[in-house]
C-alpha cells in the first residue's frame, strides 16, 4: 500500500530465505497467496540495515518488538527517521504498549502508530480503513496522506496509546468472545463487553481517548475481526473452548496469535494499576490452563461492572442564564 501510495518502499524479510523466496515469487505464498507485490517494491533482508530510511514500519508481532526495538541503533537508523508500529499487543514483560516503549527511546515526535480495521487480502483490493496515530501531527498526517493516496481511508489521530489500546482490547474481545460462542451470543457478547469496559478503565489512566476505543481503532476492529472468517484471535478461542492448549493453537492456526500472549500481559498492567478487571484475570487464567472453561464462563455471566459515576447537575452561572432568557424573550 505504501508503494502504491507513491513511497520508495522496501520490504525487510526476517531471513535471507524470505527475502529470496518473496523476491522470487514476487507474492506471499505462506501469508497472502494470490496477492501480487508490485514491482516497484524492493525486497531485503533486516541485515541489509536501515540507514537509507525516513520512515520505518514494524510489521512484527509484539513480542518480538522489543528485540526489534532494541537493534534499531545498530541497524543504522537515522535521528531523522520515524518509526511507526503495526502491532496490536503489548511488551513484556511490563505489557508496556509499543508506542511508550519507541517514544522512551526515540522521542514522542518521532514514532506513531497504525491502527484500525484493516483484513490484509481485502485492503489490498476494496480498501480499509486505517487510523494514523503520533503525538506529533506532522508524522500522523504524512502517514494518512500516503494511505490515502493508495485507495485507503485513513483518520489521523493524536492519541498513539488510545489507538494501541484499543487494538489490544479488540483482540482481547474476540478471544473472549471466540471462548464464550457456545454459550450463545449473549454470553459472547458480554464477554467482549466486560474486556473493553475494563481495557478502558486502565486506558483512561495511561492518557487515552474515549474516542479512540469507540472508533475505528476500537469497536471498528472488533466488529471486523468478529466477523472475518480468518480471525486468529477469534479461532484461537475456539480452540481454548475446546479444550486446546495455548502453546499448541499457533501451529494450528498458521500464524501468531497477539492476544494469547498480550491478554497475561494485559491482566497484570491492570492489577499493577490497583484496578479491578475480573473478566479480563479470568481471561489470563484461561490461557494459562489454572481455570476450567465452566468457571470462565461462570465468570462472564456473574460479573457486575462497577457503578457509574454519578455527578451533581452542574447550574449554569449568570451569563449563561441570561442569555437564555434573552433567546427565549426574542
Amino acid at each position: 500500500m505504501l508503494a502504491r501510495g507513491g513511497l520508495r518502499t522496501t520490504l525487510q524479510a526476517r531471513t535471507p530465505e524470505q527475502a529470496q523466496r518473496l523476491a522470487a515469487d514476487r507474492e506471499n505464498r505462506v501469508y497472502l497467496p494470490g496477492v501480487e507485490l508490485p514491482r516497484e517494491l524492493r525486497i531485503e533482508h533486516v541485515s541489509d540495515g536501515l540507514a537509507r530510511f525516513d520512515l520505518v514500519l514494524l510489521g512484527v508481532p509484539s513480542n518480538g518488538l522489543a528485540e526489534v526495538i532494541q537493534s534499531l541503533d545498530s541497524k543504522g537508523l537515522t535521528s531523522r527517521a520515524a518509526v511507526v508500529s503495526l502491532a496490536k499487543g503489548l511488551v513484556a514483560p511490563t505489557g508496556a504498549p509499543p508506542t511508550a516503549l519507541l517514544s522512551h527511546r526515540l522521542g514522542r515526535e518521532r514514532t506513531g502508530c497504525v491502527g484500525g480495521p484493516a483484513h490484509a487480502r481485502e485492503m489490498v483490493s476494496e480498501g480499509a480503513a486505517l487510523v494514523a496515530a503520533s503525538a506529533e501531527e506532522s508524522l500522523a498526517a504524512s502517514l494518512a496522506a500516503v494511505f490515502i493516496r493508495a485507495g485507503v481511508v485513513c483518520e489521523q489521530s493524536s492519541d498513539p496509546i488510545g489507538v494501541e489500546l484499543a487494538g489490544v482490547a479488540k483482540n482481547a474481545a474476540a478471544l473472549a468472545s471466540g471462548a464464550t460462542e457456545n454459550q450463545g451470543l449473549n454470553a459472547a457478547g458480554a464477554a467482549a463487553g466486560h474486556i473493553f469496559a475494563e481495557v478502558w478503565r486502565w486506558a483512561e489512566g495511561q492518557g487515552a481517548q474515549a474516542s479512540s476505543m469507540i472508533g475505528l481503532a476500537g469497536t471498528g476492529d472488533l466488529v471486523a475481526t468478529a466477523l472475518a472468517p480468518e480471525s486468529r484471535n477469534r479461532r484461537a478461542g475456539e480452540l481454548l473452548a475446546e479444550g486446546v492448549a495455548a502453546h499448541e493453537i499457533p501451529p494450528r492456526v498458521g500464524q501468531a496469535v497477539e492476544s494469547l500472549e498480550t491478554v497475561p500481559l494485559l491482566a497484570n498492567a491492570i492489577a499493577a494499576a490497583g484496578l479491578d478487571a475480573p473478566v479480563t484475570t479470568a481471561l489470563a487464567r484461561l490461557i494459562e490452563g489454572s481455570l476450567p472453561l465452566p468457571d470462565w464462563i461462570a465468570v462472564v455471566r456473574t460479573t457486575v461492572p462497577p457503578p457509574a459515576r454519578w455527578r451533581p447537575a452542574v447550574r449554569p452561572g449568570f451569563w449563561s442564564r441570561l442569555r437564555t432568557r434573552l433567546r427565549r424573550r426574542a
